[in-house]
C-alpha cells in the first residue's frame, strides 16, 4: 500500500519539476524582454537597432536585478524600458504561479491515478471471465467439441467471482471509468498464449472439486506470475503509467491484500482498499508538504545558507536542497511527527535519488539545524508518544 515515504517521493520529484519550471520561467520573462525589443520589421519608419539593444540590455539587467533581490533601481531608466520590465515581472510571476498549482495538481493526480491502477489490474479478472464466456458462446454456436482445457472451471471460481460481484468493485469501476478498451487485445493475446498453456491454470483446471484455498492460489498464481510479470503485459503497463516501476510495488500489494480479503471463508461485507490506511489523513500531509516547502522557499533558503557556512549554498546539488526545505517543512508544520522520523526518511531519500555523499550532508546539516530550532523553541513537538514542549 501506499505509505508516506512514497508520498515523500512524489512531492520531492513535485517541487523538483516546479523548480525547473520555475528556471524555464526566468528564461520566457528575458525572452520576451528581447521581444519588446526587437525591431520593427514591418514598420516603414527607420529603427534605431543600438538604441534598442540599449535598452534590452538594460531591461535585462534590471530583471535580473529583481529577480535576485525582488527590488530595483528604476531611476536611470526611461518609461518605455520601465515599462518593459514591470511587464517581464508580472508575466514571470503568473507563469509561476500557474505552475505551482499546476504541478500541485499533477502530483496528486498522479498518485491517485496508482488507485485507477489498482482498479484496471483487479478487471483483469473480468476481462479473462469475458474472453472464457465468449470461448464458451462460439463453442455452442458452433456445436464444437471441447478440445483442449475446460476452462468453465475458472467461471465458478469463488475468489474471481465474490470480488466480481462485489458493490464496491462494481461502484468504483463505474465512477472511476475503468476500462480496458482496446488494450483488451493485449489481455487476450496472454489468455491464448501464456495463461491457457501455464501448468498451474491446467492443473486447477481438472480439479474435480476445488476449495476455497484453491481458487486463492490460482488467483494469486495468475496475478504474481503472468499478470505483474509478463513482458507484454508489463510494456502496457508502463505506457499508461510513466512511473509504473516505481509504483508496481504498491499496485501488487493493493492487488494481493485485496485477494487475500476476497479469499477469506468470512462472509461479512467485503471492500476495496483505499490507496493508504487513512487515504483523507495521508492527502492532506502529502498536499501541505508540498505547497507549504514552496511557499516558504526563500525561507528555508536562508536558513540552508546560515547552517553551511563553510560551503557556499549555491553549489548544494539542487535536489539535496529539495530534500533540506522538505525536512524542515515537514518539522516545523507537522508537530506529531518526530525531528528523528522525519531526518531519517529524509537520509533514506536521499541514499535512494541523490549522490553518494548526499546521505552525509543531508544528516549532518539537519540534525545541526533541529537542535539549534528545538533549543531556541522554534520547533515544537506534541502528541502520542512525543513530549509537548509547547
Amino acid at each position: 500500500m501506499l505509505n508516506r515515504r512514497t508520498l515523500r517521493i512524489k512531492a520531492m520529484q513535485a517541487i523538483y519539476a516546479y523548480m525547473q519550471a520555475v528556471g524555464s520561467d526566468y528564461l520566457l520573462a528575458l525572452d520576451q524582454i528581447g521581444e519588446d525589443f526587437a525591431p520593427d520589421l514591418n514598420s516603414m519608419e527607420v529603427q534605431d537597432r543600438k538604441l534598442l539593444e540599449g535598452r534590452k540590455q538594460i531591461a535585462t539587467l534590471l530583471f535580473k536585478e529583481w529577480y535576485e533581490t525582488q527590488q530595483f533601481d528604476a531611476e536611470e531608466a526611461d518609461k518605455e524600458t520601465l515599462q518593459a520590465v514591470n511587464r517581464a515581472i508580472v508575466y514571470y510571476q503568473n507563469l509561476v504561479k500557474k505552475d505551482y498549482k499546476y504541478y500541485g495538481n499533477q502530483m496528486l493526480s498522479a498518485v491517485e491515478r496508482i488507485y485507477d491502477h489498482y482498479l484496471g489490474t483487479l478487471q483483469i479478472l473480468e476481462v479473462l471471465v469475458g474472453l472464457i464466456e465468449e470461448e464458451e458462446e462460439k463453442k455452442e454456436k458452433r456445436f464444437t467439441a471441447a478440445t483442449g482445457p475446460d476452462t468453465k472451471r475458472f467461471l465458478q471460481n469463488r475468489v474471481v467471482q465474490r470480488l466480481l460481484q462485489n458493490k464496491s468493485y462494481q461502484d468504483s469501476i463505474i465512477r472511476r471509468n475503468i476500462s480496458w478498451g482496446s488494450d483488451i487485445s493485449e489481455i487476450r493475446t496472454v489468455y491464448k498464449n501464456i495463461l491457457k498453456q501455464d501448468e498451474v491454470f491446467l492443473s486447477y483446471l481438472k480439479l474435480p472439486s476445488p476449495t476455497l484455498e484453491d481458487d486463492l492460489e490460482v488467483v494469486k498464481h495468475i496475478f504474481k506470475n503472468i499478470i505483474f510479470k509478463e513482458k507484454n503485459l508489463q510494456s502496457l503497463f508502463e505506457e499508461q503509467d510513466l512511473n509504473w516501476v516505481e509504483n508496481k510495488a504498491i499496485v501488487k500489494s493493493l492487488v494481493n491484500k485485496t485477494i487475500k480479503i476476497f479469499g477469506e471463508e468470512a462472509e461479512e461485507d467485503r471492500q476495496l482498499l483505499d490507496l493508504s490506511a487513512n487515504w483523507e489523513d495521508d492527502k492532506a500531509f502529502f498536499e501541505d508538504l508540498y505547497y507549504q516547502t514552496v511557499q516558504e522557499d526563500e525561507k528555508y533558503e536562508a536558513m540552508i545558507a546560515s547552517s553551511v557556512q563553510n560551503w557556499d549554498v549555491e553549489r548544494v546539488a539542487l535536489l539535496d536542497k529539495i530534500i533540506l526545505k522538505m525536512a524542515l517543512s515537514e518539522m516545523f508544520i507537522f508537530r506529531s511527527i518526530p525531528v528523528k522520523v522525519t531526518i531519517n526518511e529524509y537520509i533514506e531519500i536521499s541514499k535512494l535519488y541523490s549522490t553518494p555523499k548526499s546521505k552525509q550532508f543531508i544528516n549532518g546539516v539537519l540534525d545541526k539545524m533541529a537542535q539549534e530550532l528545538t533549543s531556541k523553541g522554534e520547533i515544537r513537538k506534541s502528541g502520542r508518544g512525543l513530549i509537548d514542549n509547547k
